[in-house]
Formats: structure tokens, sequence, C-alpha cells
């Protein structure tokens, strides 16, 4: 019988009658082995004795579904010249499907010594490190599941936690609070469902690893940037165990959320690894070939290059990195059924000589995919070296920074915001139209994981992130507070009904924007962690959702908005046109107060605190949206109609009311949607 004959592609474990084949890339190895490990830890070593194009390959018998595995690669140990092979460490497949146990943070995962960073380490990690998973690719039945695939005219993203949305939620079950299981429950997904939006944002389920500082101080890393498996659903949020049902357990999720209508967006982190700088562990991509995977300082090769604060850059520069980042996104989409992407610090992966481009071999090569046309791109545009909103291609989205800074500006009432601001609800074309880009490039968004919840926005001056272990020197203070009065919470009812209407206000301005709005997950709910703007650490009930203790009127209110944007054209266009453009489906006519167009010096009045948004859909309900920051009521002048008059629909000024078909006072720091029905 003729032996079976090895593949160097594709990459990882691919099974094969009598074992797998399993490929491996490293430009700079002399030699690869798979070690499989049995439960009692016995270690059985296999070479992949074939090398074509810098893939080592070769069929491994027995290899069969939960099998647990890990590489050894042997090369050169010259950390001047970038190379940090050592063998004595048993390293993560780069493609491994899931990830089972965890990694000690002794000597034992450190391919250098702790005591001499030049001098290579011979402490064997067998034992002390997470192993990669052999998994059934084929033991999940899709049955009928259909990608909801939402417009993008249509969507309103929720950006929320897997762990975070159920770990308190009473009507999941305990064994699956916190989990993909929980999230698919009924009870979890009719939280989704009834409040009305299309899509979640999932935050990194990405395997990741948890840091050794955070551990030491009784934390834990709870946002997930931290990853070590580009392929591999994180073990920890799985209800059935980490040997490999993890991967079952996240496509029923996925398969649970697209039933109800729901898409799944992840959030990725494909621009750094969790083996941060030289002085970092090595746990998969350092030790098979540092080279090849992580930007390097030039003529500094035992540093790294960091554009990510994290203390190393994936080398998006060199094709095996572009082939992991883009086999990757293919996995997530063809093997996962995921709706699209929102990539963390995705400027750096544009930096392939240094500096952000628009023609990158990243964003080339994501621009012809076949797979990835079909699916949402959301680019976070900056790293710590640049900013970037604006600057991706056509077919991306962007969370759009200045929206978030012009919008809470204005409602703090900020001098001179007006003109900025009209920008930005029209879908900040001074961003996007001379790229002829349209609105939907931006996401539109006040609050996200990073900084305050819209509760603490407006309840909090200052940061306070005591919790966190670091003298509340982490986070960025936060000069955009909208709270201006007393910190935290009181009984004081002037102040709480300020923060209210506040609260309404910025889901008011996300939601009737030009765009694609994104709601963070328990902004709806009045959401709070106690001041603290970067829980990246606090997997605890300082970031967990409290269901128990929800602002039902705000729920019901923030429901209200996404069901009139989902419902009304006029309200989610693919582009506003100014009024009067003929042949425009879409127009819109922006006046002051007074009803009367604003002039270039009306733009420029850094005291005029309100504006008004007259906005049209062929063919159906129009409506009007007055804005206003100041500290005191205004009178609005309203249009006449070509339908009926003006109806009150949604303000946050609870004594509002239309008393008079000419006027409307909106009071202070207030807004108010009214709609003319068409006909």
């Amino acid at each position: 019988m003729t032996e079976q004959a090895s593949r160097r592609y594709p990459l990882g474990v691919t099974l094969v009658d009598g074992g797998a084949n399993v490929a491996v890339y490293s430009e700079h190895a002399d030699a690869v082995y798979v070690c499989v490990f049995a439960d009692d830890g016995t270690e059985t070593r296999t070479e992949l004795t074939k090398r074509t194009a810098h893939v080592f390959h070769g069929i491994v018998p027995g290899l069969t579904p939960g099998t647990k595995y890990g590489l050894r690669v042997s090369g050169p140990w010259d950390p001047e010249n970038g190379l940090r092979f050592n063998d004595k460490k048993v390293l993560l497949d780069p493609h491994a499907r899931a990830v089972t146990g965890a990694f000690d943070t002794g000597q034992a995962v450190f391919g250098h010594s702790l005591d001499d960073p030049d001098q290579l380490d011979e402490t064997d990690g067998a034992g002390h490190v997470a192993l990669s998973v052999v998994i059934d690719p084929n033991s999940f039945d899709w049955g009928d599941d259909r990608p909801p695939a939402t417009p993008l005219s249509e969507t309103v993203v929720y950006e929320t936690h897997v762990k975070g949305f159920t770990k308190l939620l009473d009507e999941v079950p305990e064994e699956a609070r916190g989990t993909y299981a929980g999230l698919a429950h009924p009870a979890a997904i009719d939280k989704l469902t009834s409040l009305g939006v299309t899509a979640v944002e999932l935050m990194p389920v990405h395997q990741f690893l948890q840091d050794a500082h955070l551990q030491e101080k009784g934390l834990r890393n709870y946002w997930g940037y931290n990853t070590i498996g580009f392929f591999a659903p994180h073990g920890e949020y799985a209800a059935s165990g980490d040997a490999g049902q993890q991967v079952d357990e996240f496509k029923g999720m996925v398969k649970a959320l697209h039933a109800a209508g729901l898409e799944v967006i992840l959030d990725v982190v494909y621009n750094h690894t969790a083996e941060g700088n030289d002085l970092g562990p090595t746990l998969s991509f350092k030790g098979i070939d540092n080279p090849a995977y992580y930007r390097l300082v030039e003529d500094d090769a035992a540093h790294y290059f960091d554009t990510t604060g994290t203390g190393n850059s994936v080398n998006v520069s060199h094709p095996a990195a572009l082939q992991l980042i883009m086999d990757s996104l293919r996995y997530w989409v063809t093997e996962m059924h995921v709706d699209g992407f929102r990539f963390d610090l995705a400027t750096t992966l544009t930096r392939q000589g240094g500096d952000a481009s628009l023609h990158s071999a990243f964003l080339t090569l994501v621009q012809q995919d076949p797979t990835l046309a079909t699916v949402k791109l959301i680019a976070e545009p900056w790293d710590t070296a640049g900013y970037q909103v604006g600057g991706f291609p056509a077919g991306w989205s962007e969370w759009n920074g200045k929206f978030r800074d012009d919008v809470r500006d204005y409602w703090r009432g900020t001098d001179g915001m007006l003109a900025t601001l009209s920008q930005r609800v029209l879908g900040s074309p001074d961003v996007y139209e001379d790229s002829r880009r349209s609105p939907l490039s931006s996401v539109n968004f006040v609050t996200a994981h990073d900084g305050f919840t819209l509760a603490d926005l407006t309840s909090y001056d200052e940061k306070h992130n005591e919790a966190n272990g670091e003298d509340n020197a982490d986070g960025e203070s936060d000069n955009r507070s909208c709270n201006n009065g007393v910190e935290g919470p009181t009984d004081d009812p002037e102040i709480t009904a300020r923060r209210t209407r506040q609260r309404k206000n910025f889901l008011a301005t996300v939601l009737l924007s030009a765009g694609v709005p994104m709601v963070l997950g328990g902004d709806e709910l009045g959401r709070t962690q106690q001041g603290n703007n970067n829980a990246y650490c606090q997997d605890n009930e300082i970031s967990w959702f409290h269901w128990d203790d929800a602002d039902t009127e705000l729920r019901d209110f923030t429901t209200a908005l996404i069901r009139l944007r989902r419902a009304e054209p006029a309200l989610r266009p693919d582009w506003y046109r100014q009024a009067p453009e003929t042949g425009a489906t879409d127009t819109v006519h922006i006046v002051r107060a007074d009803g009367e167009p604003f002039s270039d010096e009306d733009w420029e009045d850094a005291d005029a605190k309100s504006i008004a948004f007259e906005l049209r859909h062929a063919g159906s309900d129009s409506f009007l949206l007055l804005l206003n920051a100041s500290e005191n009521g205004v009178d609005f002048a309203l249009p006449a109609t070509d339908g009926g008059a003006w109806e009150l629909e949604l303000s946050s000024d609870l004594e509002l009311a239309v008393e008079h078909p000419e006027s409307l006072i909106v009071g202070e720091t207030s807004f108010a949607l009214l709609r003319s029905r068409a006909g």
C-alpha cells in the first residue's frame, strides 16, 4: 500500500484516514515536531520530515478529535538577529482550532532565562502550557442556518461581552451563565430582539491569555485583547468544556442568534499577540518563526517595533503573517458562520513599511477576497502611532471617533459646535465625501467598551479606576465627561433629571444620525462601572450586566428609538442631500431655531447651541429633529409640511407638548423628534 502523501496546505491539522496531515510554516527553523500528550502527560513526538516552500509537513498517525498536542521547533537561538528557537518549549499550533488548559507564569514558558534575557533557558515547557486540540470540523449540524444579511443601512450594532451579558441573568440556567450557551439561551436572545438591535458585536472571543501581572493582583483580563489563538474560540466561555467542545458550543450560539435574525460580528485582534516584547513568554509564534510573525526594530532585531502599546506588532509585511490573518478570517466566515469583523487597532494592519497606507497588502488582500466580500468590515481606525479616521477604503466602515468626541462636546455645552455637529448628524460628509464614501462608512457611537459607560459619562467628571490597582493612573482622562455636577450616585432629583436627559440626548443623537449606529451593551439599562473607564481587568460585578437593577424607562426609550429608526427610511438614509436638491430620495433641510437658514456668521457664532434638521424620504413620513444644548429653553419655529401636522414622537424634555402648529419650546439640554405623516 502506497504511503499517504502529506501536503503543505492547509496549515494546521487536517484529519485524514489513520491520522492527520500537519503543516507548520517556518522559514528559519531546522526541524518541527508534533508532540501528542496523553491524559497522564506522556508525550509522543513525530517529526514533520517534509519541507516545501518553508512549510514543514507530514502525516501524524493516531490524531483524532480530542487529541491534545503541541509543537516543538528547533533552530538557532540568536536574539540579536531575531531568532528565538528553543525546542524545550511546547508551543501552540498557530492554526489550532481549539485550545485546552492554561499557561503557567513561571520560567517554563519563557524561552530566555528570566535572570538573563540573552541566555537560552532549558526548562521543559511540558505540563506548564495550554495545548492545541484536534477537532472534528463536521461534528456540528448547521441545519438550515442562513446569515441574516442585514443591509448596512438597516444595521444597529450592539457591542457586548459573551460573559458579562449573561453572568447575572437569572433566567439563564446557572451553569450556562457567562458562556456561549448562555448567550444562545432564549432569555438572552429575547433581551436583544426586544431591544431591536440587528447585530451583536462580541468583544474578543479568540483564545486569549491571562496576564501574569493582573493575576498577581487578584485581577483578570476581562476584555480579552490578548490573543494567542486566531482560530480557537476562547475556552473559558464554554459551558461544555474546553477540550474541543467550545467549537460546537460557539457554533450553536451563532446558529441561535441567526435564527433570531441577529448577525454576529467579532471584535478581532490581529495587530498583536499575547507574547509581548523581547522579555515576554514564548508561547507560539515567537518560537516558530519570530521575524516572520513580528515586526522587529530595524538594525536591532532583538527588540520589537510596537504600535499597539502591548509590546509587539504583527508583521503584516510578511506573507506568513498575512496568510495567518486571511486564513483566520475565512475560517470564521466559512466554518463558524460569523457575519463580520471589527478590527482592533486596524491602522497597525496597514503599516507595511511603517506608515499607514491605503494600498497596504492587508487591505489589498481583503479587498479581493471573495469570502470576505459578503461580510461587514469595521475598522478601529487608529493605533498608538496615528489616527486614520476616513482613511480606509470603500467597503469598510469605521468607528468614528470624531462623532464620539464632537457629539459629547456639543451636549456638554462647548461653544461653537453647531457646524461640526451638523456634519456628524449627516454622516460625517466632511470626513467621507471627498473619497466618495457614503455615511454608512461611519459607525456612530458616544460610548464603547473602552471608556465610560453612558451612565458614568453623565455621572462622573473624572475616572475612578482605583480598583485596577494602578493608583488611578491607567485609562485616559476623559475631558469630555458630560456630568457637570455631583460625582456618582445622588438622590437630588434635579441632578438625576439632568443626567436622564443627557442619556436620552446621546442615545437619540446616535440613533437618529446618518451612518451605522452602535450602542454599548448595557447603556440602555443605565449600566454603571462606578466611574471606572478602563475596566479591562474587572471580570466581576463592576463589568457584568446587572439586569435586576435596570433602568426600565431608559430601556423602553432606547427600544422606541431603535424601532423608529428601523421603520422609517427618513431616519436611516444611505445618503442625505441638502434640500431642495432635485431627484434626491433622502433630503435634509438645516435651519436655525427661528426657521431661517444658517449664514456663515451663524455657523461661527460661539454662543449658538440650537439647531433643527428636517429629514425627508420620498413617499414616506417626514421628521423634524430639534437639538438644544443651551442652559435654557429655546423656541423653535415649526416649518410648514406637505403632509399632516407635526406630532411629537420622542423627547428628552418630559414637559414637552406640541400645543401650537407654528412653534415649540424645547427645554434646556434636550432634544425633540417630531413627525409629519405622509399624504
